[in-house]
């Protein structure tokens, strides 16, 4: 549990100094992926889970 948190909290960093540096190709492409594995093997997972689901919801709620 604590490696895959502290695994997910290192390519969250890596992540975003690279979106940052405008340099988003096939390593940071890779780099966000695995943050992604990582980030769903964490207890995070269902709290991200329950989160996007009712921002979804609220989205298909909205009339134009």
């Amino acid at each position: 549990m604590v490696i895959s948190l502290s695994a997910a909290l290192l390519l969250a960093i890596v992540l975003v100094v690279m979106i940052r540096a405008k340099t988003m190709k096939v390593g940071p492409a890779i780099v966000a992926a695995l943050f992604g594995f990582f980030l769903a093997s964490t207890n995070m997972a269902p709290d991200i889970n329950r989160f996007l689901n009712s921002v979804a919801d609220t989205i298909s709620q909205i009339k134009l």
